[in-house]
């Protein structure tokens, strides 16, 4: 995944709203705006908004039924997503335990002021 694929996903779910949007994809499937807009408390055009940036970041994509667009969660992007998550969530991991090592070798040295 690229940076700038990385941003776009980013972007795309650092919002609760769109977060809860792609929350509704996944648990029930495919479905319309008008579908999803009655399950938040936002407007239907909110909602195609938040689709949008979806799709852009390749999370979920669109089939045209009939007179309705369908919109489904794909699995693959999402893997990808989780993947990129949990790579970042260990890179933080390894710097705060750095951080806390530091901290830890400073603190020795400076030694405890309490027993002073």
């Amino acid at each position: 995944m690229s940076a700038a694929t990385d941003d776009g996903l980013w972007s795309a779910i650092a919002d609760p709203s769109r977060r809860r949007v792609l929350d509704l994809l996944v648990e029930g499937g495919d479905a319309t705006a008008s579908t999803l807009a009655r399950k938040v408390p936002f407007s239907r055009q909110a909602v195609i908004k938040h689709l949008v940036v979806l799709e852009h970041a390749g999370l979920v994509t669109r089939e045209r039924d009939g007179r309705e667009v369908r919109f489904h969660v794909d699995p693959d992007r999402l893997d990808e997503a989780s993947h990129a998550m949990t790579q970042l969530a260990r890179q933080w991991d390894r710097r705060l335990q750095s951080i806390k090592q530091i901290a830890e070798a400073a603190h020795r040295e400076a030694g405890d002021p309490l027993k002073e």
